[in-house]
């Protein structure tokens, strides 16, 4: 499944990144795998951010694809066509021109194909490489990044053998960095999903899980801006 979503496009190519403590609007930034594809912004995520922001003051870029190992984030990895950073970073690029971007928040929802193909082990370096790209690409130091970690689907899971090793890794960088926040994932896949089907402890989340997920990513970003913001 695959879902792009961006708001705010500008022809000019300029952009400028300001002092956190100045005006500026802030850049969200929303990647991953099938459960960050099936978010809708528009639901939750983006009105919290509004309610707490300003609807002039917020750039929404959106790009995920189901299914995928974070290699596909790597920005010179092949092949070129399933590149997701290289689509997303030129979403990105057209979202800011002419902006003055206050903060940068990248909001990641990935890791079920890495967990699956027994991948943990490159986890937490692939994470950082990633993290490390959009600050270059960017050029924005600063950049916070709110993790959705992996929920409990595959705790005991023998087709997915590094979902804790994952889990782990997803935590132990978001606890470690002062730009960084995780949101629990555990609670959202029981109840009813999008097809209208009951579920319990399933890989993707219900309709209200998706909604509580939103809501979650939005205020732990909001956290964030605001200690770069004090």
């Amino acid at each position: 499944m695959k879902q792009i979503y961006a708001l705010a496009l500008s022809l000019v190519s300029v952009v400028t990144f300001a002092d956190v403590t100045n005006s500026g609007q802030h850049l969200f930034i929303l990647s991953g795998q099938s459960n960050m594809a099936r978010l809708e912004p528009s639901k939750v995520f983006i009105p919290t951010l509004i309610k707490e922001f300003g609807e002039s003051n917020i750039i929404i870029v959106k790009e995920a694809s189901g299914g995928l190992s974070i290699q596909h984030w790597k920005k010179n990895w092949p092949p070129q066509n399933q590149n997701i950073y290289l689509r997303l970073i030129t979403l990105i690029n057209q979202a800011i021109k002419n902006k003055s971007i206050q903060t940068v928040t990248f909001v990641w929802m990935q890791g079920e194909r890495d967990a699956k193909e027994g991948y943990g082990s490159m986890y937490s370096d692939n994470l950082k490489e990633l993290l490390k790209q959009l600050q270059i690409d960017l050029g924005h130091k600063n950049i916070n990044f709110v993790l959705g970690r992996l929920s409990d689907f595959g705790l005991n899971n023998p087709n997915f053998p590094h979902w804790n090793l994952i889990r782990s890794s997803q935590t132990e960088i978001a606890e470690n960095s002062p730009y960084g926040a995780w949101v629990n994932t555990d609670d959202l896949n029981d109840g009813f999903n999008l097809e209208g089907v009951s579920i319990k402890n399933d890989l993707h989340y219900s309709v209200e899980g998706y909604n509580t997920f939103g809501k979650r990513l939005a205020e732990k970003s909001i956290e964030l801006i605001s200690r770069q913001t004090q």
